[in-house]
This record gives structure tokens, sequence and C-alpha cells, in this order.
């Protein structure tokens, strides 16, 4: 590997680990809770967060009275107001801009996943 490939490693490593810090504190911050495992993954215009234990006690409470669809609009209504946040986060840290933002999560198993395209979006490579 050649020395400016080894600097790109670090650097997409160094910016995973930002990226998904960012997101877990944004989320803490929302909720009061943070999950309690992030990695994401970076492909050209692509990056991907995936989050593991991300409910919150009401939400496992809410969960454990067979209350899915509750806990599921919850979330919907957390992803609105955590989507411009998440968005300027990623791109301060990409320096990039975003042009779209999916999230969705899973209640069993609990996981998340943040997805956002970047500009230019999707090329024709590999279609």
């Amino acid at each position: 590997m050649t020395s400016r490939g080894h600097e790109d490693g670090e650097k997409g490593g160094d910016l995973r680990r930002e990226i998904s810090r960012a997101l877990v504190e944004l989320t803490k911050e929302t909720t009061g809770r943070g999950p309690g495992k992030a990695r994401t993954y970076i492909n050209e215009n692509v990056i991907v967060t995936f989050l593991q234990d991300t409910m919150t006690k009401a939400e496992r409470t809410l969960l454990d009275e067979s209350k899915d669809e509750a806990v599921r609009d919850l979330r919907r209504l957390f992803q609105g107001v955590l989507r411009e946040q998440a968005v300027g986060t990623v791109e301060r840290i990409t320096g990039r801009t975003v042009l779209a933002f999916l999230s969705d999560h899973a209640l069993d198993p609990d996981y998340a996943i943040e997805a956002f395209v970047l500009e230019p979006g999707l090329t024709d490579e590999g279609s």
C-alpha cells in the first residue's frame, strides 16, 4: 500500500469514528440516552451509521406492553426532530452537502440506521 493510501485509510477511519461519536451524542442530547454501540461505513457518496441498543427505558416499557406501534410512532417523531441536526453534523464533519437523509429502526433486535447520500449523489457506475 502506498503512503497516500495509508493516509486515506487513517483519515477514513477517523472520519467514521467522528461521525459515529457525533450521532451518538446527538441522540443522547435529544433522547436522554445514547446508543450502546455505533458503527459508520463510508462508500464514496454514501454514509451509513448503524446504531445498536438505542431504546430508552420508556420505549422498552411500551414494547414490554406490546405497544410496538407507539414506539415506532415515537421514533418517527424523533427522526423528524433529529433530521436537520444529523444532516448538519455530517455536512460539518465531511465538508460535503447531504442530498438525502434516511432513518429507520428495528425494535427486536434493537437496531437503528442513519443513512446519508452526499453530493453529487449516485453515479451511473456500478449500476
